[in-house]
């Protein structure tokens, strides 16, 4: 059986989470291959009786709401064990069941030495500045890279773990308080604050890459949840506006230790409109009352930070370009709903820079940031279609303006989200 791998096709919070869920009673496994808790996933489940529960994940993979799915963190994901077990006992407080969950031994280990500089290094670029979360998860990552990181498997070994605190402190401190004037910390307090979580995480912990393996071999199926998206991929992003992991189809693969063989289809998911957190350049982004009604409407702020997103109309160049990096084979439009009541939806079909029209992405950060939207203008619809659940079921204009999108986006639209609930999903092709 397949593994299958759900990526944001845009800048992130295109609603993989409902994707994700949607696919969750299909699929064995569902894995979180990269990043941290910079990013969440809002999930709404529809109950019986019609009432509705939200859930805001922001480490843990969507799976983990799904009974019978079992949820898994790759070695991809950095880990702060703090959210971790705030997450798991809100959950557990709201009586879903985590104990399913598999942590991989080689995930990496976020220290609070890692958030300290993450904000303070921030500070310091100021004009210059990312717009990370604060988070750590930067750090984190360039630890892994220099090859001084503590992984999961080291709380478990507490003289391997305080040899690797005080290697990677040697450096930290030097750089908090010569470059940033900030106080360093003792290798006593990092090992400590890391060894009260060993005993409690150990249950959770395993070889994720030889279990999802073995259950690839038995032909059960693997769903591969992506934090980030493509254009926040530290190689294929906008670049260094991006995030400091691979949240490509590519990085499915090695931030999970699934062999690229196994991968049979990649699910691109994109709104009906684009949003963005954070600094970098925008193309689409739109600066007046068209704006704040997208935000308002599609409650666009951030799920782990609370910031405002940026938003601007539906830009084919990002999607056309994210369906050739991941090899997409079917998009998941969401949030369609949140155009209902305009009267014209216009769409980004190519860009304009210095006077020449590119139908991809450019291949310089300059040249992107300059790009100016060529737009192909649609009519919108007034009609509720929250309630549809077939193509046929939306109204004309909004027919139109999916089968638009599709034929600008290289990739067929295989499933339309109009609402925010579980249930609230146009299947225009079945996913599994």
């Amino acid at each position: 059986m397949p593994a299958i791998a759900i990526i944001g096709a845009q800048w992130g919070d295109e609603g993989k989470g409902k994707a994700t869920d949607l696919l969750g009673s299909e699929v064995d496994y569902v894995v979180k291959f990269n990043g941290g808790n910079n990013a969440g996933h809002t999930v709404v489940i529809t109950q019986d009786d019609g009432s509705s529960e939200k859930y805001a994940l922001h480490l843990l993979p969507s799976g983990i709401l799904t009974p019978g799915c079992t949820p898994v963190i790759g070695n991809g994901v950095v880990v702060d064990l703090a959210v971790l077990f705030e997450e798991i006992d809100a959950l557990e407080a709201r009586g879903v069941d985590t104990s399913a969950l598999k942590v991989s031994a080689s995930a990496h280990v976020i220290a609070d030495y890692n958030r300290q500089l993450d904000k303070v290094t921030e500070r310091f670029l100021g004009s210059r500045r990312i717009g990370t979360t604060g988070r750590g998860i930067g750090p984190t990552y360039a630890d892994k890279m220099n090859r001084i990181g503590i992984r999961i498997q080291d709380l478990f070994d507490e003289k391997i773990l305080r040899h690797k605190v005080e290697g990677a402190l040697e450096l930290k401190n030097q750089i908090l308080s010569k470059v940033y004037n900030r106080r360093g910390f003792t290798v006593d307090s990092i090992v400590e604050d890391l060894l009260q979580y060993a005993d409690r995480l150990a249950p959770y912990v395993c070889d994720t890459g030889l279990l999802l393996h073995d259950a690839l071999v038995r032909g059960e199926t693997v769903l591969l949840e992506a934090g980030q998206a493509t254009l926040l991929d530290v190689d294929h992003g906008t670049y260094p506006f991006v995030t400091s992991s691979s949240a490509t189809a590519g990085g499915a693969c090695t931030g999970s230790g699934i062999a690229p063989a196994r991968l049979t289809q990649v699910i691109g998911i994109v709104k009906a409109y684009t949003t963005r957190v954070g600094e970098g350049p925008f193309p689409t982004e739109l600066f007046d009352d068209k704006g704040d009604y997208l935000r308002t409407q599609g409650f666009e702020f951030g799920t782990t930070t609370g910031r405002p997103r940026r938003c601007g109309w539906y830009d084919a160049v990002i999607a056309r370009y994210a369906a050739r990096v991941n090899g997409v084979t079917d998009f998941v439009l969401t949030k369609l709903d949140v155009l209902t009541g305009l009267e014209q939806i216009p769409v980004c079909a190519a860009y304009e820079v210095d006077g020449v029209r590119h139908d991809e992405m450019p291949v310089n950060q300059t040249d992107f940031h300059h790009a100016v939207p060529v737009f192909e203008y649609l009519p919108g619809w007034t009609e509720d279609i929250s309630k549809a659940r077939t193509l046929e079921d939306l109204p004309a204009n909004a027919q139109a303006y999916v089968t638009r999108v599709e034929e600008l986006s290289g990739a067929r639209i295989s499933v339309i989200g109009v609402g925010p609930a579980r249930d609230q999903s146009v299947v225009v092709h079945p996913l599994v």
